[in-house]
């Protein structure tokens, strides 16, 4: 396998995990908060149901910018933002004892690798497109 086909292998199972992490996090967002060690209230529970939708909208978008005939440089870029993005509140929020869980930090970690690699892979097909 190429480094690029493992690349982009890499980044499919990236998508389907975040697709799937956010299906959880959006029907069971009280799980989520569980493992991330806060606290269940009537808003937390909503809003992290919020944000496990837009998990699925954004790993959906990779997934399907992956998958497409034609290199979809844009969708990659704001998927890769959005892993950045997600790092970054995670880390605040362990930061600011919102979560008490070792684990959030590994999530933290997961949501910046992934968004390094989603990056790199935009970067690789606007190389690619500039021949």
């Amino acid at each position: 396998m190429s480094g690029r086909a493992l690349h982009r292998s890499v980044l499919l199972l990236i998508a389907v995990l975040t697709v799937v992490s956010g299906a959880i996090q959006m029907i069971a967002p009280g799980f989520v908060l569980g493992v991330v060690e806060t606290e269940r209230s009537p808003a937390s529970l909503h809003f992290f149901g919020i944000v496990g939708m837009f998990m699925i909208l954004f790993g959906g978008l990779l997934w399907q910018a992956l998958l497409s005939a034609t290199p979809e440089t844009a969708a990659v870029f704001w998927a890769g933002l959005q892993k950045f993005g997600a790092s970054i509140a995670v880390a605040l929020g362990i930061i600011r004892a919102v979560f008490h869980s070792p684990f959030a930090w590994g999530v933290a970690a997961l949501d910046l690798i992934s968004g390094v690699l989603i990056l790199a892979w935009w970067w690789r097909l606007r190389r690619e497109l500039r021949g």
